[in-house]
C-alpha cells in the first residue's frame, strides 16, 4: 500500500534525470485483473486520498503534475505520457491525466450501513430498483453527496461493479457515500423499516405529488429504472408513493436527475 504522506513538490525538468518520479516506464504495466482502474481528476485524487482504499498505482501526466501536484496526498506515482494512460483504460475515456490502479472498497451489508446511521435522526437514504447503468448510478452518488445522503443501496441483481465509468460520474462521491448491495429489496426496506426509515417510492402513476407528502425525518427514498419504474413487490413495500409532476411531453424523467429533484425537496421541505 502506498505510503500517505502530504507533500509539496516541483517536477525535475532535468534533462535525463532519472529517480522515482521519472516518466520512464520501469515497472510491468498493470492489467485490470490486478485491481480497478479509477480515472479522472476528482474521482481519482478522491480514490487517493481515502484511507479505505488500498491504492496499487498511481500514473499522472506531467501536465496533472503542474496543475494538481499540491493535492496529491502520496508521494509515490509514474509520471508517463498520455497515450500510455490511454493505452491502459477502455477506449475513449476522459482521464484528464490521472490513472490510479485500486482494490475495490469493502463491501458493506444493510447492518453495517444502519449501524453508521443508527444515531443519525435525519439520516436519507437512496434505493435504486435495478439500476443498471454505471454513469447514472454514479450520477446518484454524486447528487447524494451534494444533498447530504448517507447511502445508496442498489438491488444486487444486474447492478454494475463500482469500476471506473462509475467512479467518474460520481466525480469523487463513491469515496464517501456507501453503495450497499441488497440481493432482496423487500427484505432491505422491511430492515430499513425496523430501524425507523420512512420509506417513499417514486411511482409516475402515483396520486400524490412529492411536495405534498408527509416525509418522515428518517427517510429512504426509492427510485425505479428508467422506463420500468419500481417493480411491483417493491412498490407495494413502501409505507407511500409520490410523483414528481412533469409535463405530458415526457413520460419520465432520467433517474439521476430524479434522484437530484427528490433530494432537493427533501432538503427544502427539512
Amino acid at each position: 500500500m502506498l505510503n500517505r504522506i502530504m507533500i509539496k513538490r516541483k517536477p525535475s525538468h532535468r534533462r535525463g534525470a532519472r529517480n522515482k518520479h521519472s516518466s520512464r516506464p520501469k515497472k510491468r504495466r498493470p492489467t485490470a485483473s490486478d485491481g480497478v482502474w479509477i480515472y479522472g481528476q476528482h474521482a481519482g485524487l478522491a480514490a487517493i486520498a481515502n484511507p479505505k482504499r488500498q491504492i496499487h498505482q498511481l500514473f499522472i501526466t506531467r501536465k496533472f503534475l503542474e496543475s494538481h501536484g499540491n493535492e496529491l496526498p502520496i508521494d509515490d506515482f509514474e509520471i508517463v505520457d498520455r497515450g500510455e494512460i490511454d493505452a491502459i483504460l477502455p477506449a475513449d475515456v476522459v482521464h484528464q491525466g490521472i490513472a490510479v490502479l485500486a482494490e475495490p472498497l469493502p463491501e458493506m451489508d444493510i447492518s453495517e450501513l444502519l449501524e453508521c446511521v443508527a444515531g443519525n435522526k435525519r439520516a436519507v437514504l437512496l434505493i435504486l430498483d435495478q439500476a443498471t447503468d454505471p454513469r447514472n448510478i454514479g450520477a446518484v452518488l454524486r447528487s447524494g453527496a451534494a444533498f447530504g445522503c448517507a447511502g445508496v443501496i442498489v438491488h444486487d441483481r444486474n447492478a454494475p461493479a463500482a469500476t471506473g465509468a462509475l467512479a467518474k460520474a460520481a466525480s469523487g462521491a463513491l469515496e464517501k457515500i456507501p453503495m450497499v448491495r441488497a440481493s432482496n429489496l423487500r427484505q432491505a426496506l422491511s430492515a430499513l423499516q425496523g430501524a425507523g426509515f420512512w420509506c417513499v417510492g417514486l411511482d409516475g402513476s402515483a396520486d400524490k405529488m412529492l411536495g405534498d407528502a408527509e416525509l418522515g425525518a428518517r427517510l429512504a427514498l426509492v427510485l425505479g429504472a428508467e422506463g420500468k419504474g419500481l417493480r411491483r413487490l417493491t412498490r407495494e413495500s413502501c409505507d407511500d408513493l409520490v410523483k414528481i409532476p412533469i409535463t405530458e411531453d415526457m413520460e419520465s424523467l432520467n433517474l439521476s436527475n430524479a434522484a437530484a429533484i427528490t433530494l432537493y425537496e427533501t432538503t427544502r421541505s427539512g
